[in-house]
Parts: structure tokens; sequence; C-alpha cells
């Protein structure tokens, strides 16, 4: 296809393509002739990927070249692919406290979590907690450990997935769009969730039944 179907396929323009390319995020067309390129299905495919991690994963176009660097890289371990999925999600520009960072590494031993110390993970934790602190509402930071055990069931799900999805190419994939995305679904959820939970808890009257959905 040509690059004018390719923008209507994708929802990209012509001018952001080119800009991809140039930035190496998007594998160069075929060249068909003078100022003649073709693309195909695969094209296509990255472009919606690569809108996928800057629109709603929030990643700049440079984090966005590195995840996708990453995912290209046959003889990149995905342990490696993980941490670097984990490493390009915006984060706290204030370093958390001593006391914060303690308080994760105790429910880190009692979890018996096995983690590198660089992590990002776990100053982004403690920085909640430093946030709690800093409004007086240290009680807050009580539900740690219970959060934690839901993070074991999400990480299992997510772990899961990347195991049942096949090829390594397809498996690095899983494992960028679900670190990176995954957040904003989990958020979507628990916002959800809540709501379920302030009716049963508090009493509130119940929203209509929700009707199935048929297409």
């Amino acid at each position: 296809m040509r690059i004018s179907e390719l923008s209507r396929q994708s929802g990209v323009s012509p001018a952001t393509i080119k800009y991809y390319a140039r930035e190496h995020l998007l594998p160069e067309g075929d060249r068909t002739g003078y100022n003649q390129t073709e693309y195909g299905d695969d094209h296509v495919a990255r472009l919606r990927l690569i809108r996928a991690l800057i629109d709603t994963g929030g990643l700049s176009v440079a984090d966005t070249h590195r995840v996708l660097a990453a995912i290209d890289d046959p003889q990149l371990p995905l342990d490696s692919t993980l941490g670097i999925a984990q490493q390009v999600i915006p984060k706290g520009a204030t370093p958390p406290s001593d006391a914060a960072l303690a308080r994760v590494h105790e429910v880190m031993v009692e979890r018996g979590w096995r983690v590198y110390p660089e992590n990002p993970g776990i100053a982004q934790a403690a920085s909640v907690l430093d946030g709690y602190a800093q409004i007086g509402r240290d009680d807050l930071g009580a539900a740690i450990t219970r959060y934690a055990e839901a993070a074991d069931l999400i990480a299992d799900a997510d772990l899961r997935l990347v195991a049942d999805s096949g090829s390594r190419d397809r498996m690095a994939e899983t494992v960028v769009v679900g670190t990176v995305l995954g957040d904003a679904l989990i958020a979507g959820l628990r916002r959800i969730a809540q709501e379920n939970a302030s009716h049963n808890r508090f009493g509130a009257p119940p929203p209509p039944e929700q009707k199935e959905t048929r297409s």
C-alpha cells in the first residue's frame, strides 16, 4: 500500500509516519520507484503499537524508540525487556526518603520478592508513602501489604500472558504492552471496583443493571 493508504488504515498522518521512520520507530517501506514507497500490514500494526505507547502509555518518542528496539532485538532476554519497559514509565522527580524506602523493602521481604535494587517500582512506591506522610495520612500507607498481595496476583496474570504469547517477538511485545498499558488498565478496573465496593459497604443505591451488549 502507498503511504496515503497506510495513513488511512492506521489513523496516523503521512507527515507523522515519515517522522517515525526518520526516528527509526517504523521500519522503512519497500522502494518501488522514484519517490514511491510501498508499505504492508506489518507497518499498520507497528503504527498502532507506537500510538498506543505514546497516547495511552504516555511515553515520549525517545522512550518509545527504546522499548521498540527491545522488542526487535532477538538476542535480548525477556527479563531485560521487562526492565526496559519498567524504566521508561513516567516517574516522580523527587527521590524518596530513606524511611519510605525501608518500608517498601520490608514489604518485599515479607512477600519473598527477589528484585534488583534498581527496579523503578521501589522508588515509585516509596514516593507514594512519602506523599501520604506529607499530608499527614500515614494511615493510608498501612494498606501497602494488601496492595502487595494484589500486585502478586496481577504480576502472575501478566507473566501468564507473556508465556502464552507464542513466539519470542510476540512475547517481547506482550511484555512491553502489558507493562506500559497495563498500568492504565489496572487503574481503570480499580475505579470500577471502587464504586462497586462503595455500593456494597456504604449502602448506596446500586446503578441500573448492566445490559449485555451484542454486536
